[in-house]
């Protein structure tokens, strides 16, 4: 196997998106297979590099329960050999991921037919998917689909790609506290305690990334107090995680609305840590307004 041959492993929780995945990856040009058994993995890449396939989309998930335990060492094999992989694990809550099931009337893979509960059922085998699914989410970037559109989900795909696999990539996500914690997040800071443009008039429909915003937030210094703080956190602590072989680390920012003061801070975060690390910015709930 050539370092020519890119490959994306999609997994996560079923009923997380991985189908939106997989078309995000066809859209930039790979070529997928879904629910690959993990035993067939490295002879399907042999057969696909002997084809002169370049870019290689995989989804494996829990339909494959009972090999699934294969995968973490075939993946340290394959990026030993010098084969670029990308690994991304989709979550949602287990709320979330309840009425996605209950919508579509769809079975879950881990269910057994036959419970009078059928609520509990799902819960159950939602709570076993996680368990058998824990030490591939530990090798992987997690993208939590839950408050996300299929549009945000699979533009968030496709700036994954882009980034070199392998350096780490430092993503920076602005989120609403009111509409819950990112699943995702590796690194949580509160800053609902900073000013909040909310209660400008002029600054209320504006949101972090305009100029009056920023240098409203920029007057305070609680506000660049704590942008010194989670920049002095990350230059402590991102190195040793690179050592660590650490692919990914999310940094999530969280204000009461999503709008201004995380979404200020993140912007901000980006500009400071680009020139050294890979680094890509999220805006959770801006995003979710884009047609």
């Amino acid at each position: 196997m050539t370092t020519t041959t890119d490959m994306v492993l999609i997994t996560g929780m079923s009923g997380s998106g991985k189908s939106v995945a997989l078309h995000a990856l066809e859209d930039a040009g790979y070529y997928c297979v879904d629910n690959l058994p993990p035993e067939l993995l490295e002879s399907f890449l042999a057969l696909e590099h002997q084809r002169g396939a370049r870019k290689i989309g995989i989804a494996m998930d829990v339909r494959s329960a009972q090999s699934l335990h294969l995968v973490p060492q075939r993946l340290r094999e394959l990026r030993a050999r010098g084969l670029p992989i990308t690994c991304i694990f989709l979550d949602a809550g287990t709320d979330m991921l309840v009425r996605r099931f209950s919508e579509t009337r769809r079975l879950h893979p881990l269910s057994r037919p036959g419970q009078s509960d059928q609520h509990r059922m799902l819960e159950q085998a939602i709570n076993l998917e996680r368990e058998l699914l824990g030490e591939l989410r530990e090798h992987a970037h997690a993208i939590d689909t839950s408050m996300i559109r299929p549009s945000q989900l699979q533009l968030y795909i496709k700036d994954l790609i882009q980034a070199p696999a392998a350096q780490l990539t430092l993503v920076f996500e602005s989120f609403a506290f009111k509409r819950g914690i990112p699943l995702d997040a590796d690194y949580v800071f509160d800053v609902r305690m900073l000013p909040n443009p909310h209660y400008e008039k002029e600054l209320r429909p504006l949101n972090g990334r305009d100029q009056a915003v920023a240098d409203y937030l920029q007057q305070s210094s609680e506000v660049n107090e704590m942008l010194q703080t989670i920049e002095q956190f990350l230059a402590r602590w991102l190195e040793p995680l690179a050592r660590d072989h650490r692919s990914y680390v999310t940094v999530a920012v969280g204000c009461t609305g999503g709008q201004h003061r995380s979404v200020y801070l993140v912007e901000s975060l980006e500009r400071s840590f680009g020139a050294r690390w890979t680094t890509l910015k999220r805006h959770r709930e801006l995003d979710a307004l884009k047609p």
